[in-house]
């Protein structure tokens, strides 16, 4: 569940990893686009700023996969800038924002398979040739005489 409090009032912001309520900033804005009759007057579109440093419960090494994944999303000053606009209301548009984090975070978390490289063995390619061989007689054989 999104917005759970841990303990010290720590929000859970992914699996296990816990940001304290003093380390997010929000910021609520006009949203652009087309409306209706709110469109200039109320501040829907919501923006959140985190540093990466302040998640708890996070390998430092997912700490800075997180940072790769943010990509643009990461400011000068080494914060997460998450946007969302696309709800009519405040609330909804933290939500996502919220979301938003999220998901990075699970992505950060998972720590990705190391892949080895691999040689096939002696047998395999020469089973490999010799089925190209028998294939190549095959087709061979259906041209018939050159003559």
């Amino acid at each position: 569940m999104m917005d759970e409090i841990g303990q010290s009032g720590d929000i859970e912001v992914g699996p296990g990893v816990f940001l304290p309520s003093w380390a997010m900033r929000f910021q609520f804005a006009r949203s652009g686009g087309p409306g209706g009759q709110n469109v200039n007057k109320l501040n829907t579109k919501a923006e959140l700023w985190v540093r990466p440093e302040n998640l708890r419960g996070m390998h430092p090494e997912a700490v800075r996969r997180l940072r790769d994944l943010a990509g643009k999303r990461l400011t000068r000053e080494g914060e997460i800038h998450i946007v969302a606009e696309t709800a009519r209301t405040q609330e909804q548009n933290r939500a996502a924002v919220m979301e938003k984090l999220r998901e990075l975070i699970v992505q950060a978390v998972h720590r990705p398979k190391i892949r080895r490289k691999t040689k096939p063995s002696k047998a395999a390619k020469e089973k490999r040739l010799e089925a190209k061989k028998r294939r190549g007689e095959i087709k061979a054989r259906r041209r018939g005489p050159l003559d």
